[in-house]
């Protein structure tokens, strides 16, 4: 799989798992999930995330 395949995969679950956090657990966890969004916001203006970097350095192919 691609780094981008594999952040949309890392992404989904973070998100899924802050908001079922913050439902049976504490509403704090969706302040995780804005974090989460933001991030995906920034990334698409400036084109780096850095999930996207560490997967690299994972040795995660980019295409």
């Amino acid at each position: 799989m691609t780094v981008e395949r594999y952040l949309r995969l890392i992404a989904g679950v973070f998100i899924l798992a802050s908001v079922l956090l913050g439902h049976y657990v504490n509403p704090l966890w969706y302040a995780f999930t804005a974090f989460i969004g933001l991030n995906l916001f920034q990334s698409g203006f400036t084109n780096w995330c850095p999930m996207m970097a560490i997967l690299e350095k994972l040795g995660v192919k980019r295409f």
